[in-house]
């Protein structure tokens, strides 16, 4: 045992929380089997945990020590709610003789516990926006606070799709494994999807006066690196490049005030050299697999992006062929218009405008902001200002984001 002073002792266990926390949960989900019980159990640990270390030091290893206090103090609840619920006994005597050495299998299964968690949370049983909530609230240990004020609804709201959601998994039956390999490439799209959920609004938030919200894409990419940690697949690796790539431009994706600056008129000195090298390593290893999927091929265009010096000294003709790739595996109305974007700097904008008339023709993106603002740029590339105009202004009707709101406006000021 370590002797610790009570600030030391008190910022050890921050320490503690903030890095184990999330792997003491898993486990004692694991062992306990429910979500509820889990948390009041690592919450009634980390309490002992204040009392009894500050009279007998920090022991050895505290995970394992947190992970057997919060087993126990959950064991005890039981017993004592037992006179109202004899069930609970029952289940108490369970648990006990399911893990009669709890340390003998504590670190033995702690990636295995941390791995299953995620592939509970989103499991594709759950509704989308129940993974996302659950996720964020359970692996990431977000409050359910930060995780309303993210996704646009209220804190009792949020803390019911929560509720709701663990009691899916519970009436379901839903395992807590990972799951087979048979099972694991359609598993393994759920997880990267709300992963990618949680980057997007931190990388691109829906509504608020923040073109970025640092701390939901840092979450997703340190999520990530978890996952790749321990499932080291090629679409992991394809995934965690594209937003690595992605957030190297955070610095220059806006003005001191707080305006948005779009891609080509970024100061690409101060893109993060760091994070590009990392994410085009990525990236090239995703695609040595051959079994690389969309998450790759989105990233391999951002690394295109990445290491040009400037918007026309971009391989636009390498950018538009990988498009052509992402439709076939993944076809999708938003890559169309991405691609859309790269065929006008490639061949101008009458090219990528005609593919965009055809996108709204067709019915797909009529309510989404960026497909107007992409056509009102093209349109006033041509010099055909009041289409341009009617398009920005539609773009603007539909956006809830302030820097782009102020972006659109300016746009329209312009044009008279």
């Amino acid at each position: 045992m370590i002797d610790n002073s009570a600030a030391d002792l008190r910022a050890a266990l921050d320490r503690i929380y903030s890095t184990e926390s999330r792997r003491i949960l898993a486990t004692l989900i694991r062992l306990l089997g429910d979500f509820d019980t889990a948390e009041d159990a690592l919450h009634d640990a980390f309490a002992a945990a204040a009392e009894q270390w500050s009279a007998e030091g920090i022991p050895v290893n505290p995970r394992a020590w947190l992970v057997s206090a919060g087993r126990y103090k959950a064991i005890d609840s039981m017993r004592r709610h037992a006179r109202f619920d004899s069930s609970l006994d029952q289940v108490a005597d369970r648990l006990e003789a399911d893990t009669a050495d709890p340390h003998a299998e504590m670190d033995k299964g702690i990636e295995d516990d941390e791995l299953r968690l995620i592939f509970t949370c989103c499991h594709p049983a759950l509704a989308p926006e129940a993974r996302v909530a659950l996720t964020l609230r359970e692996v990431c240990d977000l409050t359910t606070e930060e995780i309303a004020r993210s996704f646009l609804t209220t804190p009792p709201t949020l803390a019911q799709r929560i509720v709701r959601a663990k009691a899916k998994i519970r009436d379901a039956h839903i395992p807590y494994q990972v799951p087979s390999e048979a099972e694991l490439p359609r598993r393994l799209e759920a997880v990267l999807q709300v992963v990618y959920l949680v980057f997007n609004e931190g990388y691109s938030p829906t509504s608020g006066e923040s073109v970025t919200r640092a701390d939901l894409s840092g979450e997703a990419i340190r999520l990530g690196r978890l996952i790749l940690q321990l499932l080291p697949e090629p679409e992991v690796k394809g995934l965690l490049a594209l937003m690595i790539l992605q957030e190297s431009r955070r610095a220059a994706r806006t003005t001191p005030a707080g305006d948005l600056i779009l891609l080509e008129e970024q100061d690409r000195h101060l893109w993060n050299k760091e994070q590009i090298r990392e994410g085009v390593m990525l990236v090239e290893q995703a695609l040595s697999s051959k079994r690389f999927g969309p998450y790759t091929l989105q990233a391999a265009i951002a690394a295109i992006h990445a290491e040009a010096t400037g918007a026309d000294e971009t391989d636009w003709a390498e950018i538009v062929g990988l498009y052509d790739v992402l439709l076939r595996i993944h076809p999708s109305p938003v890559v169309e218009l991405n691609r859309a974007v790269a065929v006008a700097m490639r061949n101008g904008p009458q090219a990528g405008l005609e593919i965009i008339d055809a996108i709204l023709k067709r019915g797909d993106l009529n309510d989404y902001h960026l497909v107007y603002s992409a056509k009102g740029e093209l349109c006033r590339r041509l010099g055909r200002m009041d289409e341009a105009k009617a398009a920005y202004e539609r773009a603007l009707s539909l956006t809830r984001l302030q820097p782009e709101k102020r972006f659109l406006e300016e746009k329209i000021r312009r044009l008279g």
